[in-house]
C-alpha cells in the first residue's frame, strides 16, 4: 500500500478491481464505507464476477477473467483522449517530459528489441536521451513525440472502448460510465483510491496490471496524496512482513538484491546495484544501496564480517536462474532436489497445478513440515488416487506454535508493524518458529563442528547473539532488525552522535564501512533506544485524517503516506488544504514524515519521488520483462486470440513448463474460462481444520451461470465435474445469476468460478481447486495464474 487502510476513508472514488474487499477484507472494506458515508464517495466495482464488494457498490462491470490490462488501458485512454490528466502534476512529479531514444518501437505486440530464439529482449532502445552530464533529456511542453507522455498517448489511442468492449465483454455504455466516474479525479480537489489483491497478481502479466493502475494514478495526481494511491490488499495478516524480510527467493529484507552469479565480490554487486541521478535534483536514494547491504551483512556475520574480506559477501548463495518455488518444485519432479523443509506453507493445497506438487514430493528422500495441523503437504501420500507404498519419501510433521501461540509483530498492508503478544502457550510438543529453526541451526553446527564439510563457514561464522541460542527471544531478534551502532558514529565534525552497541534511530545513521549492522534497512527505527516503537498505542490524530502516528510504527521512517511531497504543488501548498499530508512552513516540511529531505525548499525543487534515480514517478517504465508500458496480453489458456496483435496473443514472456505433467488446454476442449476467489468463511486452506468455520462453510461448490447450466442441463445442487488439462475436480453446482454470459469479439464466452478452500485434509474435505489450474507464471515475479484459465463442465 502507497497509502493505508483508514486513509481509505478520505477518498472521494474508489475503484475496486483485482480483488473483492467486502468478502476478503471485511474489517478493512469499513474504511470504503466510512468514504461513501462521510465524504459521498462513489465505489466502483470491476470483476469477472458479481460479488459482495459489488453488491454495495455504485457501479459495477463485469470482464473477462485475465482482461484487466485491457480495462486499464481503457481508462488511460479515456483519461489522456479527454484531458482529464492532472496536467502540472504530470510535469511536475513524472516522467511525462523525459525523451526516450529514437529507436524505441512497438509493433504486432513486441516492443524494439525483442529476440525470437531467447525469448527475451534487448533494452538498449527502451532507455532515455541523455547529456553531455548523462542526465535526462526533457521537454517540459511535453509535446516532443518522443517524450514519455506522448509514447503513452499513442500506445493506448488503440484501447477505444469499442476495443476494451471487445476484449473484457464490458458492454461500451458501462465501460464509460466507468470511466466518467474514476477519472474524474484528476483535478486539486479531488482523490481516488484503487483497492487489489490477488485478482491482479495471479496471471502471467501480473506486474504489468499494476504497472498498468499506477500509470493510471499518477496520470490523475493520486499518487502521495490522502484519499489517493494504489492499495495492495494483502491476504495474510503478516504477508507483508514476510515480502519485507526476504520471503522472495530474488530478495534480501528490505528488498536489497539477492547476488547474481556474475557478482563475484562485493565491488561488483554494489556497482551493479547503486544507481546515479538521472537528473540533478533527483534525491535518489537508492545511492545508498552500499550502506543499507553491508550494514546487513554486519548483521548476518557480526565480528566476521570485515573490510578486508568483503564483509563476507562471499558467504552469499549467487543465483543463476529463477529459483521461485513453482520452479524449485519443477526442480524436485526432475529428481534434482533430495530433501525440504516447509514451514507455514501448505504447497499442495497452495498449487498450481496439485497432482504436479504431489508427484515431485514422491520424489524427495524427506520431506519436514512445520504446522499446526496436518496439511495435505504433511500427508501427500494420502492424497486420492496415490498408492502409499509407491512412496518412498519420508516425512517429519514438527508441531508449530499458531500465531496467537507466540508473540511478535504483524505488518499490515499498510506497513504498520504492530507488536501482538501470546495469548496462550502452544499445545503439547509445538514449538515456536523459532525454537524449532534455532534448534534444527544449533545441531546442524555441532555436525559441521564434529565432522567437517563443504564450506562450513557461512554456517559458523553466523552471527549468533542471543541469551537463548536455541530459542531467541522475538524481541532481541526485532532489535537486531531494527540495527545498531558497531562502534561509536561520529558527525562531520567529529563528535560522537551514537556510541557503540546503541540502537539506531533512522536508516540515515547506517554506514558502509562496518560500523553500523542492520537486519532490515526500511525497519531501522522500529526499536530505537526509547524502546519498541512496534508497541506504541498512541491515539492522537494532529492530521484528522487518521494517520495516528503514534500508533504503532510504519515502514519507512513512520511514514504513513509514500511519496507524501506529491500531495503539495510546486510552492509546497497543498493540492486540497482540507487534506493536507504535508506542507512547507517556511522551515520545512511538517505533517506526516516526509518523503523527501525535510528542510529542503520548494524552490529547490528536488524530485518527489526520491528512492528513483530519475526523482519522478514512471509513466514509462524500462524495468519491467516484457516492456515500458503495460500491454494486453491473453492468459496463457484463452478462448480467443488477442484482437490487437493475433500473432502474439499471451504474454510472449510468460514462463511455461515442459515436463510430461505440464499440459495446457485449448479451447476446442476446454471452452470455458474459469477463475478461483475465496470466502469470507474460511482462511486459506487452514481454517477446514476448525469446527465453526467447517460448519460455516462446508462444502466445496462450482458457480455457474444460469445460461451455462441450462445448456449442460444442470440443475442448482446437482453434482458437477470440471475439468482442465491438469485434472479435474467434482463439486454440487451453486448455478446463479452472479455471471452473465459475454460476448467477446462477437463470440459467447462462458465463465465460472470455484472457491479454493478445501483438501483432502480437515474436519471438512474436499476437491482441491488447483487441481485444475496452470504451470503458467508471470515474467517478473513468477506468480502462478490462478485467475483465468480453461476448462470443461459437465453433470455427472
Amino acid at each position: 500500500m502507497t497509502n493505508g487502510w483508514i486513509d481509505i476513508g478520505n477518498s472521494d472514488v474508489i475503484l475496486a478491481m483485482g480483488g473483492n474487499p467486502a468478502e476478503n477484507h471485511p474489517c478493512g472494506f469499513k474504511w470504503v464505507m466510512e468514504a461513501r458515508k462521510n465524504r459521498g464517495a462513489r465505489l466502483v466495482c470491476v470483476d469477472p464476477r458479481f460479488n459482495r464488494t459489488a453488491a454495495v457498490s455504485d457501479c459495477f462491470v463485469q470482464i473477462r477473467a485475465g482482461t484487466d490490462i485491457a480495462f486499464l488501458g481503457g481508462l488511460i485512454n479515456h483519461t489522456l483522449s479527454h484531458g482529464l490528466h492532472h496536467e502540472e502534476y504530470v510535469r511536475l512529479f513524472t516522467n511525462g517530459p523525459f525523451l526516450v531514444k529514437e529507436g524505441f518501437s512497438f509493433k504486432d505486440g513486441l516492443f524494439s528489441g525483442y529476440d525470437p530464439i531467447t525469448n527475451t529482449y534487448d533494452k538498449t532502445s527502451w532507455q532515455y536521451e541523455q547529456d553531455s552530464k548523462g542526465y535526462v533529456k526533457q521537454d517540459p511542453t511535453m509535446q516532443d513525440p518522443r517524450c514519455a507522455f506522448q509514447l503513452l498517448k499513442r500506445h493506448y489511442e488503440r484501447y477505444t472502448p469499442e476495443v476494451v468492449s471487445q476484449i473484457t465483454g464490458a458492454p461500451v455504455k458501462e465501460f464509460l460510465k466507468t470511466a466518467e466516474i474514476v477519472c474524474s479525479t484528476g483535478t486539486p480537489d479531488k482523490a481516488g483510491t484503487i483497492m487489489y489483491a490477488l485478482g491482479w497478481t495471479h496471471h502471467s502479466f501480473a506486474v504489468q496490471i499494476i504497472r498498468a493502475a499506477a500509470i493510471l494514478q499518477l496520470l490523475l495526481g493520486n499518487i502521495g496524496r490522502p484519499g489517493g494511491g494504489l492499495n495492495a490488499l494483502r491476504g495474510h495478516s503478516n504477508i507483508q512482513g514476510g515480502t519485507d524480510h526476504g520471503m522472495a527467493y530474488d530478495k534480501l529484507p528490505g528488498y536489497l538484491k539477492t547476488p547474481p552469479v556474475s557478482h563475484q565480490d562485493l565491488k561488483d554487486h554494489l556497482r551493479e546495484n547503486t544507481p546515479r541521478a538521472l537528473t540533478p535534483t533527483s534525491l535518489n536514494y537508492w545511492e545508498n544501496y552500499p550502506k543499507f547491504f553491508v550494514s546487513f551483512l554486519k548483521c548476518m556475520f557480526g565480528s566476521h564480517a570485515n573490510k578486508e574480506n568483503d564483509f563476507c559477501y562471499h558467504y552469499l548463495p549467487k543465483i543463476e536462474r529463477d529459483y521461485s518455488w513453482v520452479n524449485l518444485f519443477d526442480d524436485m519432479y526432475q529428481g534434482r532436489l533430495e530433501g525440504m523443509l516447509c514451514f507455514g506453507m501448505n504447497p499442495v493445497a497452495n498449487g498450481p497445478h496439485s497432482n504436479k506438487m504431489i508427484a515431485a514430493l514422491s520424489r524427495l528422500r524427506w520431506l519436514v513440515v512445520a504446522e499446526c495441523f496436518e496439511t495435505e503437504t504433511a500427508q501427500f501420500w494420502k492424497a486420492p488416487g496415490i498408492d502409499p507404498s509407491t512412496v518412498n519419501t519420508e516425512v517429519f510433521l514438527l508441531p508449530a506454535a499458531n500465531f496467537a501461540e507466540k508473540d511478535g509483530s504483524f505488518t499490515n498492508s499498510a506497513r504498520w508493524a504492530q507488536w501482538k503478544w501470546k495469548a496462550l502457550d502452544p499445545p503439547g510438543e509445538a514449538r515456536a518458529d523459532q525454537e524449532i529453526l534455532a534448534s534444527i541451526f544449533q545441531r546442524v553446527c555441532k555436525l559441521y563442528q564434529q565432522g567437517g564439510g563443504t564450506l562450513p563457514e557461512p554456517i559458523l561464522h553466523l552471527n549468533w547473539p542471543y541469551s537463548n541460542p536455541t530459542n531467541p527471544s522475538l524481541e532481541e531478534i526485532a532489535r537486531e532488525i531494527n540495527g545498531r551502532a558497531v562502534a561509536d558514529l561520529k558527525d562531520e565534525k567529529g563528535e560522537v552522535v551514537l556510541k557503540k552497541g546503541q540502537q539506531l534511530s533512522s536508516f540515515a545513521q547506517l554506514r558502509d564501512d562496518g560500523s553500523t549492522a542492520c537486519g532490515n534497512w526500511i525497519y531501522c527505527g522500529s526499536f530505537t533506544e526509547e524502546g519498541n516503537m512496534m508497541m506504541r498505542r498512541g491515539l492522537r490524530d494532529p492530521s484528522g485524517l487518521g494517520m495516528f502516528p503514534g500508533w504503532t510504527w510504519s515502514w519507512p521512517a513512520n511514514r504513513r503516506i509514500m511519496y507524501n511531497r506529491a500531495s503539495c504543488d510546486a510552492q509546497g501548498r497543498p493540492w486540497d488544504p482540507t487534506r493536507v499530508a504535508i506542507q512547507w512552513d517556511g522551515e520545512k516540511w511538517v505533517g506526516d514524515t516526509p518523503d523527501y529531505r525535510p528542510e529542503s525548499p520548494p524552490e529547490a525543487g528536488l524530485g518527489a519521488f526520491l528512492m528513483l534515480p530519475e526523482g519522478v514517478g514512471k509513466l514509462f517504465a524500462p524495468d519491467f520483462a516484457e516492456g515500458p508500458f503495460p500491454e494486453h496480453y491473453e492468459p496463457v489458456e484463452s478462448p480467443v486470440k488477442n484482437i490487437l496483435h493475433p500473432m502474439v496473443s499471451p504474454n510472449p514472456l510468460a514462463k511455461t513448463f515442459k515436463s510430461d505433467m505440464d499440459r495446457y488446454g485449448s479451447p476446442e476442449e476446454y471452452p470455458v474460462v474459469c477463475t478461483t476467489y475465496r470466502l469470507t468463511e474460511h482462511f486459506h486452506y487452514w481454517t477446514k481444520h476448525i469446527t465453526v468455520n467447517s460448519e460455516l462453510q462446508p462444502e466445496f461448490f462450482v458457480e455457474i451461470p444460469e445460461g451455462l447450466a441450462e445448456e449442460l442441463g444442470i440443475k442448482n445442487q446437482q453434482m458437477v465435474r470440471v475439468t482442465s488439462a491438469r485434472g479435474s475436480v467434482q463439486g454440487k453446482a451453486l448455478v446463479t445469476k452472479r455471471i452473465k454470459p459475454m460476448e467477446i469479439n462477437g463470440r459467447r464466452v462462458w465463465q465460472i468460478g470455484i472457491p479454493i478452500h478445501w483438501g483432502f485434509a480437515g474436519r471438512v474435505t474436499g476437491p482441491l481447486a488447483n487441481l485444475l489450474t496452470p504451470t503458467a507464471l508471470d515474467p517478473n515475479c513468477s506468480t502462478p495464474e490462478y485467475k483465468g484459465f480453461l476448462v470443461r463442465v459437465e453433470r455427472v
